[in-house]
């Protein structure tokens, strides 16, 4: 009966994996440009031990992969939001000093005219962190120029060319998730190669490419696999119990 339970209880635990991976993505369906991860892998772990030299077991690892497929796109008229096409991402500082990226496009300049996303992330340009001259009007074009507009100029104002994002494709350039949640290439931090493939959407945002309906699915098989598993341990005591009641009675 031992194996029987044991056997219950590692399906329980393998799961634990999966379940972690889809609460996160319940958790971001609402968040701007996120992306899920690839499904849950799994890998040979050797058994340690006497007598199990040649034994290997599967164990659930989760993936840091992200998956770029598209979420959905929402107009907002705001001339500082941006969609990112394609495989494009966006540069921005990391809380470490990195350079990692990001498909989040909701810019605002801060306080001191740094402009940064919703996150608080300080978007990167090809010279490093863009400044906007205070009370200047901002727009994004198409190609990631950043341009400040006095509002306050006599007469029609010329737009100024106050910085160029760090745009990048990453349709040939896989991408890990970083633990602060931003992405990098998975040979490390830094900067890569730019593309060809690179454009934004102007006023514009990209949600989340997480299917809330799809996930409550995969929830509600992953419970009641849970529940399966459960009922096996509770009949295995069941079983085990009545056996020592057996040996008690003869």
């Amino acid at each position: 009966m031992d194996r029987l339970a044991f056997t219950a209880a590692s399906g329980i635990t393998e799961k634990a994996v999966a379940r972690q991976l889809m609460t996160n993505e319940l958790a971001n369906v609402s968040t701007v440009g996120f992306k899920r991860s690839f499904d849950v892998a799994l890998k040979a772990i050797k058994v340690e031990g006497d007598g199990f030299d040649t034994r290997f077991e599967p164990q659930a690892v989760p993936t840091e992969r992200v998956l770029m497929t598209p979420g959905t796109l929402m107009a907002t008229g705001r001339k500082t939001d941006i969609a990112m096409n394609g495989g494009t991402v966006m540069g921005v500082q990391a809380p470490n000093g990195d350079i990692a990226f990001t498909r989040r496009g909701d810019l605002r300049p801060d306080a001191l005219g740094t402009l940064t996303n919703g996150a608080g992330h300080i978007a990167m340009g090809e010279g490093g962190p863009i400044v906007v001259p205070p009370g200047f009007d901002v727009h994004i074009t198409r190609d990631g120029g950043v341009y400040a507009t006095d509002p306050l100029a006599a007469g029609p104002a010329a737009p100024v060319l106050v910085g160029q994002l760090m745009l990048r494709d990453a349709t040939d350039t896989p991408l890990n998730r970083r633990e602060d949640g931003l992405f990098e290439q998975v040979t490390g931090p830094g900067d890569f190669e730019g593309g060809l493939n690179i454009a934004v959407t102007p006023e514009t945002l990209e949600g989340s490419n997480v299917s809330a309906v799809e996930v409550m699915t995969r929830l509600i098989d992953h419970s009641r696999s849970f529940e399966a598993n459960m009922k096996v341990i509770k009949e295995a005591k069941s079983i085990d119990e009545s056996g020592a009641s057996m040996m008690r009675a003869s």
